[in-house]
């Protein structure tokens, strides 16, 4: 493994995609394919790139192009990324900034500075695993259409939340995302929702087998900005409302036996 790079006391601690790949074990373009779709998805920022010398499987030298995570923020997404790719080596990994950041601190010399040193570092650890707690319903909720392109329709939709559809159409409409027009047979998306990027419209054309005449089907599409939203909403209040109707079913057969 590569040895992560930092600087004297007065330089930024920083660790490069080509060191975490070394890291997880996974090969330098896997680790910028998860970094480029993460930054783009939103879940990190895009870190800034570098020209790295390596050598090639035959030893030649070249030139490669690696991302370099800084600070607070490099250090929070790189443990995203991590998470990611590999959670089993996430401890590894803080363990890793801790080493650096021990060793650019001065060492304690009094017991008072030793207190305050251990109180910093155990503060620094609470601060990267709260960070990992934050960003785990996210990752996780990427990886799960991060095969996905495009728009769905709600039934696909509801398959990748591993919901009915129907249960997923329920809660569209109680919580304002779709609603149904008076005369027509369809949902239609509001337009605060379209606004955001979360639905569509799909309008298709078609003939009425009866009358001849043209018409268009309208129908509402879930975008993977939408799916991503749902993914964080969806569960939580799909499960207080299955906890809610166990209440009331328990109380409805509580009520049946007096």
């Amino acid at each position: 493994m590569g040895a992560l790079i930092f600087g004297g006391s007065d330089a930024a601690l920083r660790m490069t995609s080509h060191e975490i790949a070394d890291l997880v074990e996974k090969r330098h373009d896997n680790v910028k394919r998860t970094i480029e779709s993460l930054a783009d998805r939103g879940v990190i920022v895009r870190p800034q790139t570098e020209d790295e010398p390596v050598q090639d499987a035959m030893g030649r030298p070249r030139i490669t192009q690696v991302y370099v995570f800084t600070g607070e923020r490099g250090k929070r997404d790189s443990i995203v990324v991590v998470a990611q790719l590999s959670p089993q080596f996430t401890a590894r990994l803080v363990d890793r900034w801790q080493e650096l950041e021990s060793g650019a601190a001065a060492l304690p010399k009094t017991l008072p500075e030793a207190l305050r040193l251990a109180a910093d570092l155990a503060d620094q650890k609470a601060r990267a695993e709260e960070a990992l707690a934050i960003a785990a319903p996210k990752v996780e909720t990427f990886e799960r259409i991060a095969d996905a392109e495009g728009s769905m329709c709600i039934r696909d939709a509801a398959s990748t939340l591993q919901m009915q559809p129907s249960k997923l159409t329920a809660w569209l409409s109680a919580n304002g995302w779709i609603y149904h027009r008076a005369g027509k047979s369809g949902w239609l998306a509001y337009h605060d929702k379209q606004q955001a990027g979360y639905l569509v419209h799909k309008s298709t054309p078609y003939t009425d087998r009866v009358t001849g005449d043209e018409r268009v089907n309208e129908q509402v599409r879930i975008t993977m900005r939408g799916l991503t939203r749902l993914g964080e909403l969806v569960p939580r209040d799909h499960g207080r409302m299955q906890r809610a109707s166990g209440y009331t079913n328990r109380e409805h057969r509580g009520s049946a036996h007096h």
